[in-house]
């Protein structure tokens, strides 16, 4: 293999590791792997490694931080999700890729998407790859040959399904309420039939985040068998397990119809401890998206969010039908689970709560004001706009003045033209929970017009002392930017301008979580390519106070150097960490890697892993703990490789690199 592609000689980084031995900033330590995803039973290139991705960090609660304190034991559990391969549409994402026209249902909606909103000349063989799944070979495309995919899922009525991803805590898998049978508790469900199978064989799930005993995500139906085909009672559900109870989070919307009530969707994104109950908050179904009423109280239609049979079964039986589909929506006595059609449904989501005590109870409720038709003054379809519906989610809550503030986004209508979804906050009016006060973060507006800022924007995170950090995705192929914000202050800020020696001009970044220390974690592009899924990697920012003696106020790192000790065989060197999903106020890290068993090659930025050998590389979750008494001077920046990518054919950081543009799902806060 050439090495003249390295700016730093091998003889370079072996003076720069005899120089700072030892010198990091973090100790990284690999999750355990234990998932329990078997190869599904399709012609697949079964010897890939699953992919495990961490989504948080147990809170520390009081403890000290560890940049003073040695945590070299601690046992702060990380959350996370084990993939056997590409989703489609991500589980954790209330509508996919944040793109609230809800079409991305075929291989060439998400296609469309990525031409239009990333504009990579690789679209085809992504879109490719999330429907029909990693792997797959053009031949067998529609015998099911790829690992994962949407085309798996949406065709499961006819064909069956088997399981691509499942919630961990540390490496174990978390069962929930949706392998009870007992558990379903919808007005419909004598219609649903018997489990296909095992129940565990067909569930997909990811696990959010763990708060003592408590154990809160989002998890996929069971698979059922009627006569009719293979129905699932809802495509996703927040889920809590409150110690032996395992309790489902049901659409709070109290004038449901009979779809919402039995198959809308919810999601339990983040939770807080609140009167020694579990606060979980996220988003819940209130209404149908494909047909329902605009704001003029004229019934609106779009027929682009039911598929084609051809384009999911490449065959013309048995037939989807859209006047069919729009019973599931209008005719209460519908069999939901008879029609094919209704397992597509869409829907229009309020930002909601849930309380779980320790026996399991649940007292629901709305984040978004307003009931029937209409939340924060606006009607569940945009009547300029049919495929436009309102959508509102909290992502992140925290306790500021022994009240609730949960961050997230809700939706604008944009100089009355047309429904965006924008950051928000939520402030709890009350300690009953029952009003609470939206605000649209500062400087994040969206604009009408093709040459607009934005497409979207949402706050990912939120912290007791009013900070809250988030993405802007720019209009078309404009990047994704980073932002944060503290509440009164006039106006968001984006790293790109508080850190541009990081942050550079039209790179893409994601602020995934902030702890109560203002430190932000995240990711950013490393490569700055055009019209190419460019590589990034996590990094960490100090939007407050120093941490420790290592961190100084108002700067920004990427998390390999601040892990790297300069020795080729350390253990720091079979890591490159590529996206930090979560932080507590210890300092303590959560994050994905790509690993190397045997080692990198060297210890620059894009090494190579035993000379570029495919399938050397896998996704592993980690946890980076500081290091007691680190200082600014044990950080080792890693050597760079010259522009040109490196092929990685083994575990390709495209599957997570683009999708995570779209797909925020792979984050946490706290």
């Amino acid at each position: 293999m050439p090495h003249k592609m390295l700016k730093l000689s091998t003889l370079a980084i072996l003076v720069a590791g005899a120089s700072q031995a030892s010198a990091a900033v973090y100790d990284i330590q690999q999750v355990n792997e234990n998932s329990t995803l078997v190869n599904q039973p399709y012609p697949v290139q079964s010897d890939r490694a699953l992919t495990y991705v961490s989504t948080g960090i147990e809170s520390s609660g009081s403890d000290a931080s560890c940049f003073t304190t040695d945590c070299t034991n601690n046992t702060y559990k990380v959350t996370g999700q084990a993939l056997r391969g590409s989703q489609g549409k991500p589980l954790q994402e209330t509508v996919a890729y944040n793109a609230n026209e809800q079409q991305v249902n075929d291989e060439s909606s998400l296609w469309n998407y990525c031409s239009r909103n990333l504009g990579y000349e690789s679209c085809k063989d992504w879109a490719k790859r999330e429907f029909f799944g990693i792997g797959y070979t053009e031949e067998q495309e529609w015998e099911q040959s790829g690992l994962g995919g949407l085309q798996k899922k949406s065709a499961a009525w006819v064909k069956g399904y088997s399981s691509n991803s499942q919630g961990l805590v540390d490496g174990t898998p978390v069962t929930t309420f949706a392998s009870n049978p007992d558990k379903y508790q919808g007005t419909q469900k004598d219609n649903l039939g018997s489990f296909n199978g095992s129940a565990e064989e067909s569930i997909d799930s990811s696990v959010n985040g763990v708060i003592g005993d408590f154990v809160y995500g989002i998890t996929s139906s069971a698979l059922f068998k009627n006569s009719h085909g293979n129905p699932r009672a809802f495509d996703k559900r927040g889920f809590v397990n409150a110690g032996g109870n395992d309790v489902s989070l049901a659409p709070v919307a109290k004038d449901a119809s009979p779809l919402v009530s039995n198959m809308g969707q919810t999601q339990a994104n983040a939770g807080i401890l609140f009167n020694d109950q579990l606060l979980v908050v996220g988003s819940s179904a209130y209404s149908p998206s494909f047909y329902g009423k605009d704001g003029n109280g004229n019934l609106r239609q779009d027929e682009d969010k039911l598929p084609n049979v051809e384009d999911i079964l490449n065959t013309g039986t048995p037939t989807l039908d859209f006047n069919r589909f729009k019973t599931c929506a209008s005719d209460s006595s519908t069999n939901l689970y008879a029609n094919w059609e209704c397992q597509f449904s869409t829907f229009a989501n309020e930002a909601a709560f849930w309380l779980v005590d320790a026996n399991g109870d649940v007292k629901p409720g709305s984040i978004s004001a307003g009931s029937g038709d209409q939340r924060d003054g606006l009607a569940v379809i945009d009547r300029d706009n049919e495929d436009l519906s309102f959508q509102a989610s909290a992502k992140s809550v925290a306790l500021v003045d022994g009240l609730p503030l949960a961050a997230g986004y809700s939706t604008s209508n944009v100089r009355d033209d047309f429904y965006a979804m924008q950051a928000a906050y939520f402030k709890a009016d009350n300690a009953d929970l029952t009003s609470w006060t939206r605000t649209f973060v500062p400087g994040l507006s969206i604009k009408p017009g093709d040459d607009r800022d934005f497409t979207y924007t949402i706050a990912n995170a939120v912290n007791n002392q009013s900070m809250i950090v988030g993405d802007a995705k720019g209009n078309g192929e404009k990047p994704l930017r980073a932002y944060v914000y503290k509440i009164g202050d006039s106006s968001a800020q984006f790293l790109d301008n508080l850190v541009p020696s990081l942050f550079f001009k039209d790179s893409n970044s994601h602020a995934s979580a902030v702890n109560n220390h203002d430190q932000v974690v995240g990711w950013v592009d490393t490569t700055n390519g055009t019209k190419v899924e460019r590589k990034h990697r996590a990094f960490t920012y100090i939007a407050g106070a120093a941490q420790g003696e290592a961190l100084a106020s108002k700067n920004a790192w990427l998390l390999d150097d601040l892990v790297n000790d300069g020795k080729q065989d350390s253990n720091a060197n079979k890591y490159r960490i590529i996206n930090a999903t979560g932080i507590n106020d210890a300092g303590v890290i959560s994050a994905t890697a790509l690993y190397c068993e045997k080692g990198y090659d060297n210890t620059s930025q894009n090494s190579y892993c035993n000379g570029g050998e495919a399938g050397a590389e896998k996704y592993v979750s980690v946890k980076l703990t500081p290091i007691n008494g680190a200082k600014a001077s044990d950080i080792i920046k890693r050597a760079e490789q010259e522009d040109e990518p490196v092929k990685r054919s083994g575990g390709s950081l495209g599957f997570l690199a683009l999708t995570a543009l779209g797909f925020i799902g792979f984050r946490r806060r706290k």
